[in-house]
Parts: structure tokens; C-alpha cells; sequence
């Protein structure tokens, strides 16, 4: 783990429970910086970043950044997938569409990606040299 005043980088193993520790870690950062104004985005975007790399690597390592700059608080998430992120087309759920079944529960997401660009000042994905891809956002404080 590298931690400064202005940047966290940690490993953590992509699993059910990694959402939860980066949302702690980030809200004490933020709270350190005295940015909790943001603290709701940032939270809902990290968990979105998390849940996709643990979806693309589950059991394996992930790394999570919350940094700060000038330009403001980028929130990054690395694995080691080489398939970039996708959005999905979006589709208006009704009752009549929806689908609970157990075997089919999870396909009614997709709208992770949407969100994070909705709530971040800008956002993307960058391949990292080692192998790999960083998807990030970035909000303005």
C-alpha cells in the first residue's frame, strides 16, 4: 500500500468485500481533505469501479487510487482484464421486463458506466504498460 497526504494507491483481492474497504478508506480521505460535499459521488463511483473489476478478475488482485490534484479527486481502479469497458445499451426496465429469476438476476444491470460518467467531472480508462487497464473519474471538488 502507498499512502501520502494526497494519494492512496492500495491492493485489495477483487471480492464482494472490496467495495466496502475502499468506501471506508475514501470517506476518511475525504474527510482529511474536507471534501465530504463530494463524499456521496465518490463513494457510488468507486463502488461502480470496484464492482466492475471484481466482475472482470474475481479472486484476483485489484488496485484502487484516490488521489488529489489540482484538477480535483480522481478516483482510479486497475486489473488485470485486457478487455475494456463496455457501456450497454440502455433499456427502460417495466415489471413486465424485469427479470428475478436466479439465474438471470445479475444481467439486469449495465447501468454502472452511465452513472459514473454522469456524476464525474470527466472519466475513461487508460492501459496501464505492465498489462492491464485503469478505469478512473474524476470529480471536481
Amino acid at each position: 500500500m502507498m499512502s501520502t497526504p494526497d494519494c492512496l494507491l492500495i491492493s485489495v483481492l477483487a471480492s464482494k468485500a472490496a467495495s466496502g474497504l475502499v468506501r471506508t478508506l475514501t470517506q476518511t480521505r475525504l474527510h482529511n481533505w474536507g471534501y465530504m460535499h463530494i463524499s456521496d459521488d465518490a463513494f457510488l463511483i468507486a463502488s461502480e469501479l470496484i464492482a466492475n473489476a471484481v466482475t472482470a478478475t474475481p479472486g484476483k488482485e485489484i488496485r484502487y487510487q484516490c488521489s488529489r490534484d489540482v484538477a480535483g479527486v480522481l478516483i482510479a481502479v486497475w486489473d488485470a482484464s485486457p478487455e475494456l469497458p463496455r457501456v450497454r445499451p440502455q433499456v427502460e426496465l417495466t415489471l413486465d421486463t424485469l427479470d428475478v429469476s436466479e439465474e438471470r438476476f445479475d444481467d439486469n444491470g449495465g447501468r454502472g458506466l452511465p452513472i459514473v460518467a454522469a456524476l464525474a467531472a470527466s472519466c475513461g480508462h487508460t492501459p496501464d504498460p505492465h498489462g492491464g487497464k485503469w478505469v478512473w473519474a474524476r470529480l471536481k471538488p
